[in-house]
């Protein structure tokens, strides 16, 4: 069985997808209640900060796959990663599971250059030190022997299951609507975004592959493109005009003195006036995958709004 925590969420629902494609039978694990829809999928309630809840949503797992995301405050972060860790980790060694971390970026800082798998850990925010702290502690038990846990990282997101992704809410969204967009950062430095489909697609395939454990993974991520060039390719799958305005840190830090969600933002500033390059080609090699293009995602994106008459 396999078994999503943080279920409702971008990544697990595009993971749920995967594994019911498969025909797999899938535990959805989760705070709120998650709506069922197949006799293969259930439910179950459980806070991550509670260890015997988690061990009690988990039990009889083949593998565990690890969705789930906090409020976007660091300190929230500081505060309960490391404790949700120290479950994942404790879960894993009482039911002998295999564990799939879903992780971000923010632990490699600054980079100079393509982010690898094997590229140090570098934090240059708080967040990033967070993340850096709790894979370490994850993959040292990997190295003791102790359990069997892979990470998988992805870019900056985007797809049709969030409105909460930078370019799906201030570029994507904007010119579905016709409106003007706004680009954080330099339009001119590269930056590439992770489909959200083509983690659900990657994690399965990790999950299958037993082999692939015990180390850490880029998720098939398109190369990266300057963000006037990402703006123009949207403008033309949109019939918009392409008008846009760029949001410096002097206005994130304003508009955090309102709203704490984009207070978080600002000190991941530097990975959106520098070039931002993750690098996926181990995975891509190791699996035969190659990553959707952002014409491909933003078409697919656009078609899945119109069905829905989100937009016309």
């Amino acid at each position: 069985m396999h078994t999503i925590l943080g279920a409702g969420g971008p990544s697990a629902n595009a993971l749920t997808r995967e594994l019911l494609k498969h025909n797999e039978e899938v535990r959805l694990v989760s705070r709120r209640p998650v709506k069922t829809t197949d006799a293969r999928m259930t439910w179950r309630k459980a806070d991550l900060l509670n260890y015997s809840e988690v061990l009690d949503a988990v039990k009889g797992s083949t593998v565990i796959y690890m969705c789930a995301g906090l409020v976007y405050d660091k300190g929230i972060w500081k505060q309960q990663w490391p404790v949700i860790m120290q479950n994942l980790i404790n879960v894993a060694k009482e039911t002998q599971a295999r564990l799939l971390f879903f992780d971000n970026v923010y632990m490699y800082g600054l980079v100079n250059g393509p982010m690898l798998e094997s590229t140090p850990y570098n934090p240059v925010s708080v967040k990033g030190e967070v993340r850096a702290k709790i894979a370490t502690q994850l993959m040292e038990e990997v190295k003791s022997g102790n359990i069997q846990a892979t990470i998988a990282r992805a870019a900056d997101f985007y797809g049709t299951d969030s409105m909460n992704s930078f370019l799906g809410s201030m570029v994507l969204d904007k010119f579905a609507k016709h409106q003007t967009a706004q680009w954080i950062g330099d339009p001119k430095k590269l930056h590439n975004f992770t489909y959200i489909p083509d983690t659900g697609k990657a994690m399965y395939l990790l999950g299958q592959h037993e082999a692939s454990g015990n180390q850490i993974w880029h998720l098939p991520t398109a190369t990266p493109i300057t963000g006037q060039e990402m703006i123009t390719l949207a403008a033309d799958i949109f019939g918009a005009k392409g008008n846009f305005t760029t949001v410096n840190k002097l206005m994130l830090q304003m508009v955090g003195l309102f709203k704490k969600v984009v207070a978080g933002t600002v000190e991941m500033y530097y990975q959106y006036d520098h070039d931002y390059h993750l690098d996926s080609s181990k995975f891509e090699k190791a699996f035969n995958f190659k990553p959707s293009t952002y014409e491909e995602g933003i078409k697919q994106w656009s078609n899945t709004l119109i069905s829905k008459n989100v937009i016309s």
